[in-house]
Formats: structure tokens, C-alpha cells, sequence
């Protein structure tokens, strides 16, 4: 079990994960009392080899699967931005794609339009509002899928190896934006990753290993861990 004195920043967890255990079936075991916690407002990773249970985790988080058993403690108002953006930008433009993950909301078509160019603005695309989905970049298109996100006013973000698709330097840009959007905006981010060089970007780090958290904290530390675990 986790408690929240393991969090070293003093600031209390929004994201509680705690003894999650998760199976496809009784012989294919993905989590196994997998248990971490990520503080309001900072940028965290999850690192782990193929097969260690990141996506899953991250889906659980979401709400997309249902653990077996252990519980699971998240805002109400939850981001998920997934590897491949083709995946979730539904709409033919770039406000109307934002614009509908609000339609649950009842805002008035002013309101809708405020908040649309508010999350562009904040991801420095207001001047594509009107750009065809189609005609953008990869890294543009991860970028929609935060907005999106920032205009449904989430307090956290969930990011599935969102790099994963981009060239390096577009890689460093997005993690950049988003270290800077938590820092900005009082955002909570949780993002898996494979690449040791974004972990220059967060303030914390998951080592997920056999289905649980096996390493956890700054993430210089875990970084030359896992460099030094390379070499041999």
C-alpha cells in the first residue's frame, strides 16, 4: 500500500493507485498489486519494457478497463492523449474537434468559441482554429489532442507514449510544452515513455517492472539506474 507521506514534495496525490491487480485471464497476469501516486500539479513518467503493463495501467486509470481488484482514486475530469492522435480527432477541423468534446457540457456557442481559442492559445496553435485535421503534423495533431483536453478544463492528463510517432526534435518539443503547461496551468500529468532522455522534462518517475512499481522518485536517479543497467 501506498501513503501519501511517500510523496517527498509535500503536495498530496490526485492520482491514487493502490494494490491494482489487472489479468486478460488466468494465465496472462498484466498487474499484480501495482501501487504508486502522482502529486496535484506535476509531471510524472512511467517507464518499463515492453509487456510491464504501462498502456494497461494507463487505461485502468482512465477508466477504459476494470481492475480486478485494488482501487483507483482519480480527478473527475481526466485527460487521455493516446499514442496515435488518427485515433481520437474526430472532426474535420481543429475547433470543431475541440469544440465537441464539449457537448456535454451545455455551453453557449460564445462560451464554446472562448474555451476553444483559450486551449488552442495555450498550445500555441491559435492561428490553425480553422485547419483542416487532415492537413496537420503529427506533433500538431498530439498538441489538438491537449487542447482538447485543457478546454474540457481537466485537472489531469494521461499520455500513452505519445512521442512514439514523432521525429526527435518534434519529440523534445511536445514533452517540453507539456512540462510547461503542468507548470503553467496547475496541470497534473502522467506520461509513459521507453525514451530515457524525456525524463530530463518531469519531476518524478515509475519504474514499472512484472506487473508493479518497482523503482520510484527523481528521475535523474532512476535514469543513470537504467543507463547503468544498459551497460552490463
Amino acid at each position: 500500500m501506498v501513503s501519501d507521506t511517500d510523496i517527498k514534495s509535500g503536495k498530496s496525490p490526485i492520482i491514487k493507485v493502490n494494490d491494482i491487480c489487472f489479468s486478460w485471464s488466468s494465465e496472462a497476469t498484466v498487474l499484480n498489486s501495482c501501487s504508486l501516486q502522482v502529486p496535484r500539479g506535476e509531471f510524472w513518467m512511467l517507464l518499463g519494457n515492453n509487456g510491464s503493463g504501462k498502456s494497461t495501467l494507463l487505461r485502468l486509470l482512465a477508466g477504459l478497463l476494470i481492475p480486478d481488484s485494488g482501487s483507483i482514486v482519480m480527478p473527475y475530469k481526466t485527460g487521455f492523449v493516446f499514442q496515435n492522435p488518427d485515433h481520437q480527432l474526430v472532426m474535420p477541423t481543429v475547433g470543431a474537434d475541440i469544440a465537441f468534446g464539449l457537448v456535454s457540457e451545455n455551453l453557449s456557442i460564445v462560451q464554446v468559441k472562448q474555451r476553444v481559442r483559450e486551449a488552442l492559445d495555450a498550445v500555441n496553435l491559435l492561428d490553425l482554429e480553422r485547419r483542416p485535421i487532415h492537413a496537420l503534423s503529427g506533433g500538431q495533431k498530439q498538441r489538438i489532442a491537449i487542447a482538447g483536453a485543457i478546454a474540457r478544463n481537466c485537472e489531469a492528463i494521461l499520455f500513452d507514449e505519445p512521442t512514439a510517432l514523432l521525429d526527435p526534435d518534434t519529440q523534445l518539443e511536445l514533452v517540453a510544452q507539456v512540462r510547461n503547461l503542468v507548470k503553467q496551468r496547475g496541470l497534473t500529468a502522467l506520461w509513459v515513455t521507453h525514451r530515457l532522455e524525456e525524463l530530463d522534462y518531469c519531476d518524478g518517475a515509475f519504474l514499472l517492472e512484472g506487473g508493479k512499481v518497482v523503482a520510484q522518485g527523481e528521475p535523474q536517479v532512476l535514469k543513470e539506474k537504467l543507463l547503468a543497467s544498459e551497460k552490463q
